[in-house]
């Protein structure tokens, strides 16, 4: 399988964004929480997950990242401990090796 170009990976990280967006805006309107929102494109989340998936971080975890728009290490100095905890999907384990991977970057959290 061919790596795929910049270009389509910017498309499907805004895709990714936009849709995300929509999901969190559709359940801030909603009276209750819905388990079965529908399907997740995990082809789509495939594409852009690469750099997280190298570090061991789990598929929700995965996930809940690149819904806020995390594509790499260097974009959680954008937000603090806490908000990285508070995102569905984000356990214990997760956020150590989130923290391992900063402190061999030498990037803090906000």
């Amino acid at each position: 399988m061919a790596k795929p170009s910049r270009a389509k990976i910017k498309m499907t990280q805004a895709k990714i964004a936009r849709e995300a967006a929509a999901r969190r805006a559709a359940k801030a309107s909603a009276s209750s929480y819905s388990a079965s929102n529908g399907e997740v494109d995990l082809d789509a989340y495939a594409a852009v997950d690469g750099v997280w998936l190298e570090l061991g971080l789990t598929a929700p975890a995965r996930r809940a990242l690149i819904d806020e728009g995390l594509y790499k290490v260097s974009d959680l100095r954008k937000y603090s401990l806490d908000a990285i905890k508070d995102l569905h999907g984000m356990g214990p384990n997760a956020i150590r090796i989130l923290i391992t991977a900063m402190k061999k970057s030498d990037i803090n959290f906000r």
